[in-house]
């Protein structure tokens, strides 16, 4: 038997092209937390991307085309991507920390599904407008994180 026989390489090539773009699509997003050092970074945000995408996947395949099978598996996706999110806000006695790279990990799991939907320009989009909030709209919070430490220090 001919392993190629029981296997639709269009339809391989097409998830693998799919489950790749998501990927490399995040891998950016992963590496600017990385650079930042932060608890989730290179490996975690295209995993989760890739994760999405299979799990979109899978459900398209099963559902036959049911959009409230659909439904539920972006809603399980949601919950526990918001799980995974969860673990990198640490919270000080005066402050929060982590929160944009939880709310990285949600949008990345969205570029995931994005992709999964051939939806290719929306996971861009959402790429590009996350990494311009983490690299452009830092220094503002820098100054905004000054200037309100500055506001509470009594004189």
């Amino acid at each position: 038997m001919n392993f190629t026989s029981w296997l639709d390489m269009q339809l391989v090539g097409t998830v693998a092209w799919k489950v790749a773009a998501a990927y490399l699509i995040a891998l950016p997003i992963g590496w600017e937390r990385e650079q930042a050092e932060h608890s989730m970074g290179v490996r975690t945000f295209p995993l989760v991307a890739m994760a999405s995408c299979g799990y979109v996947l899978v459900a398209d395949a099963i559902s036959a085309g049911d959009p409230a099978s659909r439904s539920r598996i972006v809603q399980g996706l949601t919950t526990g991507i918001g799980f995974i999110g969860g673990g990198a806000i640490m919270r000080g006695k005066t402050n929060v920390h982590g929160t944009a790279t939880a709310a990285s990990i949600w949008n990345t799991g969205v570029i995931g599904i994005a992709v999964a939907s051939s939806r290719l320009e929306i996971a861009i989009i959402l790429a590009l407008f996350n990494l311009i909030t983490l690299r452009l709209l830092l220094p503002l919070k820098a100054r905004l994180d000054h200037a309100a430490h500055h506001a509470d220090v009594p004189k």
